[in-house]
């Protein structure tokens, strides 16, 4: 049975200020939970209403009761098994080819939406300013579908990153140029601004190029698009031409 102690502590994970404080993120549903045993995060407890699904040996599997599950679950149709993971302390950025940089992006759902891309097109690293939603947020863990586990994700000061990345950075905005009509360099940045705001100032005088994804509908009146589905229709291009 969960104490009540327990359940106020996992209960808290959903703010960024108890993670930091319990050095703790939550992992939902038993087909994430059986690939973490093979990423870099170390499973601290296990909780699952039916514990012999879960072949997990190196870490006790305490089982609970639906009502139990539904009090530390996130979701609103809570699945069989949660994980309380550490979150490390040590991600460095490494050295990769094309990476994605996000300036500023405050929805959960997007960031995990655009981790899951970067995996699913081999993007090996994202770049977040420090200001970007927390990656450990349950929304955003549970929106990467289990692709956070495969993506090196960085939180550091974009200017100052930046001013010091010696390939092409190319940024995304309404008035760049056609992404159907230019070419990409081997080694790159992409880089995506907040939802509400675009690129900030410090960012984008530091980037080589703009581009942009033209409209082709009649009426021309769409203002924009979602930057998680721009991500989409951008990285697709990029990686038609590769």
């Amino acid at each position: 049975m969960l104490t009540a102690h327990t359940i106020k502590i996992i209960q808290s994970l959903d703010k960024k200020k108890y993670r930091q404080k319990y050095n703790l993120f939550l992992v939902e549903g038993n087909k994430i939970i059986k690939e973490l045993p093979n990423s870099d995060y170390e499973i601290t407890k296990l909780y699952s209403v039916d514990p012999e699904k879960l072949d997990i040996k190196t870490v006790k599997n305490e089982k609970i009761l639906p009502g139990e599950l539904k009090k530390i679950s996130f979701l609103q149709t809570p699945k069989d098994s949660v994980a309380l993971c550490r979150i490390p302390n040590d991600i460095k950025i490494k050295e990769t080819g094309i990476q994605i940089i996000l300036d500023g992006i405050q929805d959960p759902g997007n960031l995990g939406t655009i981790i899951r891309l970067a995996d699913w097109f081999g993007i090996e690293q994202i770049i977040c300013s420090n200001d970007t939603v927390d990656i450990y947020n349950p929304k955003v863990i549970q929106a990467t579908m289990g692709s956070f586990l495969r993506v090196n994700v960085v939180y550091t000061d974009l200017e100052e990153y930046l001013s010091n990345y010696k390939y092409p950075i190319i940024g995304t905005d309404m008035d760049g140029k056609n992404i159907y009509r230019i070419s990409y360099p081997e080694k790159f940045s992409i880089i995506f601004g907040n939802e509400g705001n675009g690129l900030r100032a410090s960012t984008e005088k530091l980037i080589s190029e703009m581009v942009t994804i033209p409209r082709f509908g009649k009426y021309q009146s769409t203002e924009s698009l979602n930057v998680s589905m721009s991500a989409g229709i951008i990285l697709g291009e990029i990686f038609s031409k590769k």
